[in-house]
Order: structure tokens, then C-alpha cells, then sequence
């Protein structure tokens, strides 16, 4: 109990930072993906409702990059895929048992239930835009330094950018004309680079916040 008094009366380290940043990483993964299962129309253009906090996983993912390095933001992008299979695992079988009232478990099938076409292209754009994103925060911190804001955008372009190719691409190529797809590729893929860039000051308040703090633990990892 004294311990945690300490952590909220005192200046956290960067140490004691790293496992709530991992869990708010994991968590708005989450969270999105179930978003995702109710759409939204935003001037005639489709898009899940997941687009309001994933980008916030590419958000945090610069900021565990920028602080803890390369090594450690993988951990991270691999733990939230784990926890994200763990969860749809979870979700199926909750789903395949048998329900005592037949209106709750339509609805949570509904919900929380996912094509396997779907579940597949969730987890590899997932993955691979991750670790795209946080491979360019990486190149162009050893490059360019002193740029955060072009470091995080440049990042999130190819991040995010992938991310909707892969996505949209598996979930709906031939039940859409290619010309929806696109459409709706560079739709979500702007909004959530748009998204990234309007909350760009609270990214550096928090990355210069937690440069401040005391990083000797992670000194030899990052």
C-alpha cells in the first residue's frame, strides 16, 4: 500500500510508466476492435466506429518508441496481439455456448462475433502496421532528431496507411468494386492520420513529460 501512495504523491519513473502505457496500448486495441462492430456515416463515407480510438494505439505506440526504443514497443505490439486473440477466443466461445435468453445472446453474437475473414484481416493489419509504424518512428528518430512532429506523422502515413490497405483489402475484396475499396481505404486511412495529427500536442506533452523522468532503468534496453 505504501508503494503505491508513493507512485501517486511522487514523479513516477519511466519504469513505472511502462506497464500502465502497455496496458492503455492493449486496452484502446480492445476497445476499438469491438467499436468496429457498429459503422458510422460521416458525410456519405462509411467507416467503423473503431476509427475513433484506434488511432490512439498508433499514438501511444510513438510514444513507446520515442521513450523505450524499438525492442521494447515490439514486446508491446506482440503482447496486444496476443491479448487481442486471447479475447476473440474468448468472445467465440462465449458465443457457442448455450444462452439463457435467446435476445442477449443474438445481440452479443452480434456484437462481439466476427467472420473469420474479418477476425484474419483485423490481426494482420494490426500487426503489420504496428510494427511499421514504430520501425519508421525508430529510422527517422536516428536520422532526424530534433522533428518529433514529422517523425509521428511520417510514422502514422505508413502505419495507418497500411494498415487500411491490408485491412480493407482482405475483409472485402469481391463483396465491393474496387473503386468502394479505394474509396474507403484512403477515407480511413485520412481520418486516422488527421486524427493523429489534431492530438499531436498532447503526444508531445506527454513523450517530453515522460523524457523528464528518470530513465536509468531503461537506459540498457532501449
Amino acid at each position: 500500500m505504501g508503494g503505491n501512495v508513493s507512485f501517486l504523491k511522487n514523479k513516477p519513473s519511466q519504469m513505472e510508466l511502462y506497464p500502465i502505457i502497455t496496458a492503455l496500448f492493449c486496452g484502446c486495441l480492445i476497445i476499438s476492435n469491438i467499436l468496429a462492430s457498429k459503422t458510422f456515416s460521416l458525410y456519405d463515407i462509411i467507416l467503423p466506429c473503431g476509427v475513433v480510438i484506434f488511432p490512439l494505439v498508433y499514438i501511444v505506440g510513438d510514444v513507446l518508441t520515442e521513450i523505450y526504443g524499438f525492442t521494447l514497443a515490439k514486446r508491446t505490439i506482440y503482447l496486444g496481439f496476443i491479448i487481442n486473440l486471447i479475447a476473440v477466443i474468448a468472445y467465440q466461445i462465449a458465443i457457442f455456448l448455450p444462452g439463457t435468453d435467446l435476445a442477449t445472446s443474438n445481440a452479443f453474437s452480434i456484437i462481439l462475433g466476427s467472420t473469420p475473414r474479418i477476425l484474419i484481416a483485423s490481426l494482420i493489419s494490426y500487426l503489420v502496421g504496428s510494427y511499421v509504424n514504430a520501425y519508421f518512428m525508430k529510422i527517422l528518430k536516428e536520422r532526424y532528431t530534433d522533428y518529433l512532429f514529422a517523425r509521428c506523422s511520417i510514422s502514422t502515413l505508413f502505419g495507418e496507411g497500411l494498415d487500411a490497405i491490408i485491412f480493407i483489402t482482405i475483409a472485402f475484396a469481391g463483396l465491393m468494386p474496387n473503386e468502394v475499396l479505394i474509396t474507403m481505404i484512403i477515407c480511413q486511412g485520412a481520418f486516422k492520420i488527421i486524427y493523429e495529427i489534431i492530438v499531436y500536442p498532447i503526444t508531445r506533452t506527454v513523450i517530453n513529460w515522460i523524457k523528464s523522468l528518470d530513465d536509468t532503468p531503461f537506459a540498457k534496453i532501449a
